[in-house]
């Protein structure tokens, strides 16, 4: 059964996918700092949500979303068991053992560089 998105969470997700396509190419950030950017603090399940959700939206770099340890936690959403490792090494981003390596040096807080 398809279950459709309330519209309060329509426009979150979409709030979310909108932060993501700032991200920097090989830079990543975390659930966690896109919530506190858009104002939920303790929302970064919310936006795990929105990015299992949006790795079939081809303008979303979903690979960039990590989380708040450098973890490739959203990896098994992609279709292929290694595509967002492969997405992040295209990026020159170095992975070892499903964890972002020098995480952070390429962490991309969007507060900081948005300048909320």
């Amino acid at each position: 059964m398809i279950q459709k998105l309330s519209e309060k969470n329509k426009d979150f997700f979409d709030q979310v996918y909108d932060v993501v396509r700032l991200i920097p190419q090989g830079r990543v950030t975390s659930y966690g700092a896109i919530a506190n950017y858009l104002g939920t603090k303790s929302g970064a399940r919310m936006v795990g949500w929105a990015m299992n959700a949006a790795h079939v939206l081809p303008d979303v770099p979903a690979h960039r979303v990590v989380n708040r340890n450098g973890m490739l936690t959203g990896k098994m959403h992609f279709a292929h068991e290694n595509e967002m490792e492969r997405l992040l090494k295209v990026e020159n981003i170095a992975i070892e053992n499903d964890q972002v390596l020098n995480f952070k040096l390429l962490f991309w807080d969007p507060i900081i560089e948005l300048e909320l």
